[in-house]
């Protein structure tokens, strides 16, 4: 793996009217492009992800795995606004010499498609073999698609949809409001809003698994406790974990550009919005996910010339795609015919 930043100097502009001057943009490359170019993978990552699927989707992506670097060249890039290398809070802002924290501009999906266009190009990729996004990183897959159709030949749409849901702004907002509720958010630090951010990760936790998850992975064995259960330890585990990674910053923007993800706004309908669409799709859906459900994707496939809709059976709700490798792989081998 190689993981660098490429710092693109102009001025790109966001759909909030804000210029930034320059950005940033960290990626990740695995294995080698073949001398005909003809072998790239690129992966779009999720909400709190990062450039390296490797760590984050180990069962996939690696030597002997599907998604093989001996195979194909691999491409992930941080997505705008996050804390992992790209342009986000934590970066430095040019007009005063220190770092952005809460004047960080709004930024949508489309915007963090400006900087992967930008390191497609920089990195000389004329045609995408394969390409996967799951959730948050199906919302920039589709997007991407949608602006440059002739670069795509095969993608996979997992676990996404065309427009967020009011679901799904419903737990973003309450989990903005557990930030919000940390007296340190607002602060010019970087640890600001650590302790609501932890809040705000059991909150949407919830929302990635379902009741039957809990129930295989945190059900009580003593029977007669009347306190500190095994989901209320996990809850707690998790936002820890996460604080040891992440930025509060970075979370409440990423949420609300998960929120404002919407591939018809100033375009028109989304059959015509899709119909610009060349490639060959697949999209897949989760039986148990209730952040993004089945109908979400089921639209897409209806809408997308050139799709099919497969689903995953899968317990473990929303976060089914990063647990059910070997229905994946199976899938992905036939999607593909490899």
């Amino acid at each position: 793996m190689s993981t660098q930043i490429l710092t693109h100097h102009e001025a790109i502009q966001l759909e909030c009217g804000i210029t930034l001057p320059k950005v940033d943009i960290a990626y990740s490359t695995f294995g080698e492009m073949n001398a005909d170019k003809t072998n790239v993978v690129w992966i779009c990552h999720a909400f709190s992800a990062n450039s390296n699927p490797e760590e984050w989707w180990p069962g996939m992506v690696g030597e002997g795995l599907f998604l093989d670097p001996k195979k194909y060249f691999i491409v992930c890039a941080n997505m705008l606004g996050s804390c992992y290398g790209t342009t986000g809070p934590l970066s430095e802002n040019p007009a005063t010499g220190k770092k952005y924290y809460k004047d960080f501009p709004t930024v949508t999906v489309r915007d963090m498609v400006q900087t992967l266009t930008i390191l497609r190009k920089h990195l000389g990729i004329e045609k995408i073999f394969f390409a996967c996004g799951f959730s948050m990183g199906g919302q920039q897959l589709l997007e991407f698609v949608i602006q440059e159709p002739d670069i795509f030949e095969n993608i996979l749409l997992g676990a996404t949809n065309i427009q967020h849901s009011p679901w799904g702004i419903a737990f973003n907002e309450s989990q903005r409001m557990a930030i919000e509720a940390d007296t340190t958010f607002g602060d010019d630090s970087d640890d600001a809003g650590l302790n609501g951010m932890k809040a705000a990760r059991s909150i949407g936790l919830i929302s990635y698994r379902n009741y039957k998850a809990y129930n295989i992975t945190q059900a009580e064995p003593d029977n007669n406790k009347l306190e500190n259960y095994k989901a209320c330890s996990y809850q707690r585990y998790q936002g820890e974990k996460l604080a040891k990674r992440f930025n509060a910053y970075s979370y409440h923007i990423l949420s609300k550009a998960m929120d404002n993800h919407n591939i018809t706004r100033n375009r028109g309908n989304a059959k015509d919005v899709l119909s610009a669409v060349k490639c060959n799709v697949l999209v897949l859906g989760i039986t148990s996910d209730y952040l993004y459900p089945l109908e979400e994707q089921q639209l897409l496939a209806r809408l997308i010339p050139h799709s099919m809709f497969v689903e995953i059976d899968s317990d473990y709700g929303h976060d089914g795609f990063l647990i059910e490798n070997e229905q994946m792989s199976k899938i992905l081998s036939a999607f593909l015919k490899v």
